[in-house]
């Protein structure tokens, strides 16, 4: 009888522990749960708390989970949001907030807000099997010729949680012992951002495809990152027309975040693989950096900019993969780190060390870079940085001690450096000039080093014997077999121990065959393409009008429409992925160029919002470009405060009406200026006019500006943008209906710093 009572009430407690419940705008979870498997559409708080300064408790999330000792199994449920809206840059809200101890949110959906899930002060948070993908994401202005400064992201300040204007898939803040394992999150800015984080374990994640970060750390040590899919968190990217990153990376370290092991990781097709700043207090006063942290074992390959930047900070790199990187490492300003066995290909230049001391550079093999090596310092540091002010910021002491250089170019390139000594037995084969010293150096060692080449090839090391003497350098050729340069060191390095990996830590790397290369990082407006639908991608321009564009699509058919504009000739080359379309513009050329195509997937696709598209369904996609050009002239002027545009409007009217002190004619209204733009105008403080008259076809059309600083448009002698205040750079855009003759004026002022205009118009559909 008693096991029979047992059997009766024990589902009647089991309930009573773990019930299943629905999900209510408002919600607040205080007990264990289960949630009633469905889609709840449910928005979050329409104002933004995450622009100015935001704190939780103004936060109006759309459920709450509070307490100790939970376990909330979502059971698969999706929470979306911002149904009133359509765009990613539109999301707003905040889904999930946790606070309490010993946490547990496993198998959750959430799908478009601004934060999908904020915890702050949580310990012993876990969340499992979750995927936080298609949540905020910005509108990208970059195109394919030529960047917009708008795109730029600045992830300097966080102290104030400044980093949630930036929305993200998870953000952490405060947060002790978190475990975040099986995630997913793909299209949005952020996947996950860390701030004050301390003790975590970020392990067997899936963060790709996003236009920001993989993983950003902020004041966050001791934490681990293993095992994760990073790659392709990138914007600012054009193959063969700019690498610039603006920025974005597969991992942030940013203000004094020491001590995390990263390892096992795939970071590749990134703005950065890692990109690791000391951070603002280490600039101002020269103290803490980004300190100790062990960087094992990834790949952080294909990046635009640098496979690993790792700046004003001490640290150890061992054992990672970094192929076709700008620079694979760039360590400015770095001290006692230790590089030491990586793989370094294909890069413009293999390390490159500015003004750093004391580094190990140690058994990695460069193949097929540029230069290999590069160290130097500069005549002089910015006045403003109170880290030069108090810290010793010579190039110098770096010991470049049993590497590998096989076909790389420039081996070697020291500059304006103290007590480099190369030595060890390097092994030098296949180079064309193995080291170069375009400033003089102070006690340049080298020596004990195996050297393959021509007596002519070693010779161009030295320009005369006197070079050579000066330099303090000698060098042999080699008379037997070189020893193994992997072979143990006679002095082992200390800390340099394997890390070992998780137990069951999953194969972050990239598959064998597949689509691997900066070639095929192709950004579109909403950030990096994930190859899950069809687009047509630009390859090549050739003579006589013809264009050739990549097909790259999830496997399936895709077909010509024969609607098109401005083109005379269509040809497909049927081949494995990707395929080629060549295009021939017609005769004159047009002013606008369009052809729509067709595709059916074989199996389900996905499109830029996260939807999922049925096997067999008709996708259209298009191949458009804006062909005609505007004839543009820009007169430029210098101001004082008298004629202060933000001051004394009138004057500055009047300054704009005199004579300008240089002008320029350009056919692409198209700058960046970093310092005077002409012959007699000022760095700072100057002002442009640019003007233009041109007819242009009937339609409907999106004038769009970038400016830093002020600019106002005039179409027709009326003000059409008015964006009159110093800021950052911004992109103001109107779409309205144009057709016949009409003209343009821009009137724009620099304030100080950094300056850019840039005038883009594109038909609508």
């Amino acid at each position: 009888m008693k096991y029979l009572i047992l059997a009766v009430f024990f589902p009647v407690l089991i309930q009573a522990q773990t019930p299943e419940i629905s999900l209510t705008s408002g919600l607040v979870i205080r007990q264990s749960c289960t949630i009633k498997t469905g889609l709840y559409r449910l928005n979050g708080a329409v104002k933004d708390v995450f622009t100015d300064k935001p704190t939780m408790s103004a936060a109006q999330p759309v459920l709450s989970v509070e307490g100790e000792n939970l376990t909330i199994d979502f059971n698969n449920a999706q929470l979306q949001g911002s149904n009133d809206r359509t765009q990613p840059d539109e999301f707003y809200g905040l889904a999930i907030r946790v606070t309490g101890k010993n946490i547990t949110l496993r198998n959750l959906k959430v799908k478009g807000y601004k934060v999908g899930l904020w915890a702050e002060g949580s310990v012993n948070l876990r969340l499992e099997n979750c995927d936080f993908s298609y949540n905020y994401r910005p509108r990208l202005h970059s195109g394919r010729e030529h960047e917009d400064f708008s795109d730029w992201l600045s992830y300097h300040q966080n102290a104030q949680n400044e980093w949630l204007g930036y929305g993200a898939g998870i953000y952490l803040d405060s947060c002790q012992g978190a475990t975040v394992k099986n995630c997913r999150i793909t299209g949005c800015q952020n996947a996950l951002l860390m701030n004050r984080c301390t003790d975590g374990l970020i392990y067997n994640n899936t963060f790709q495809f996003n236009s920001g970060l993989g993983i950003g750390l902020y004041r966050s040590s001791n934490n681990r990152l293993m095992h994760n899919k990073l790659d392709w968190n990138v914007r600012g990217y054009s193959h063969g027309f700019y690498a610039r990153g603006q920025d974005s990376a597969a991992l942030l370290l940013y203000e004094q975040s020491s001590n995390n092991l990263i390892a096992f990781n795939s970071c590749t097709h990134s703005g950065d693989g890692l990109f690791l700043w000391a951070g603002q207090t280490t600039m101002d006063s020269g103290k803490g950096g980004c300190n100790d942290n062990y960087i094992f074992g990834n790949d952080f390959s294909h990046s635009p900019t640098n496979g690993i930047e790792v700046t004003f900070s001490r640290n150890r790199i061992r054992g990672n993969l970094i192929t076709e990187c700008t620079n694979g490492i760039w360590g400015g300003y770095s001290y006692h780190s230790i590089i030491m066995g990586n793989l370094i290909s294909n890069c413009r230049t293999g390390i490159a060390i500015e003004h750093g001391q004391n580094d190990t550079i140690q058994q990695n093999l460069f193949q097929d870079d540029s230069v290999g090596i590069q160290v130097w310092a500069r005549d002089q540091q910015p006045a403003d940085w109170g880290y030069a002010q108090s810290r010793d910021v010579r190039s110098r002491d770096h010991v470049i001690d049993r590497n590998v250089f096989l076909k790389t170019r420039n081996p070697l390139k020291i500059s304006a450096s103290e007590n480099i000594r190369v030595n060890g037995e390097n092994l030098f084969s296949g180079f064309s000039q193995l080291l170069q010293t375009p400033k003089p150096n102070v006690g340049l060692k080298f020596w004990r080093n195996e050297i393959y080449g021509t007596a002519a090839q070693v010779n161009r090391v030295w320009a005369t014997p006197e070079i050579a003497k000066q330099e303090n350098l000698n060098f042999s050729y080699p008379e037997k077999v070189p020893k193994n340069p992997y072979a143990p060191l006679e002095t082992p390095v200390v800390g340099l121990n394997e890390p070992d990996s998780l137990p069951d830590g999953m194969l972050a790397a990239l598959p064998a065959i597949g689509l691997r290369g900066r070639e095929f990082i192709q950004m579109g407006e909403w950030g990096p393409y994930d190859f899950q639908r069809p687009i047509a991608t630009f390859k090549a321009d050739l003579t006589n009008g013809l264009l050739v564009y990549y097909i790259l699509c999830p496997p399936g058919n895709w077909r010509i429409n024969r609607t098109s504009r401005g083109l005379d000739f269509l040809s497909d080359t049927a081949s494995t992925r990707p395929l080629e379309l060549t295009l021939r513009l017609s005769n004159p050329p047009p002013d606008y160029m369009w052809v729509e195509l067709e595709f059916r997937g074989d199996g389900p696709t996905v499109n830029e919002l996260g939807q999922v598209i049925p096997a067999g369904t008709v996708q259209r996609f298009y191949i458009r470009a804006w062909l005609q050009k505007f004839k543009w002239v820009v007169n430029f002027h210098n101001y004082t405060d008298a004629t202060h545009p933000l001051i004394h409007a009138d004057a500055f009217a009047a300054l704009l009406t005199s004579p300008p002190i240089a002008s320029l004619s350009t056919d692409n209204l198209y700058y960046a200026w970093w310092e005077n733009p002409a012959t007699n105008v000022q760095s700072d403080h100057f002002a442009t006019t640019s003007t233009t008259s041109f007819a242009i076809a009937p339609g409907n059309y999106t004038l769009s500006l970038t400016s830093d600083d002020g600019a106002r448009l005039y179409l027709d002698d009326k003000l059409l943008i008015d964006h009159w205040d110093v800021h950052e750079p911004a992109v103001d855009s109107r779409t309205l209906r144009l057709g016949g003759k009409h003209t343009i004026r821009i009137e724009h002022f620099d304030g100080s710093g950094f300056s850019t205009l840039d005038f883009r118009i594109k038909p609508v559909d």
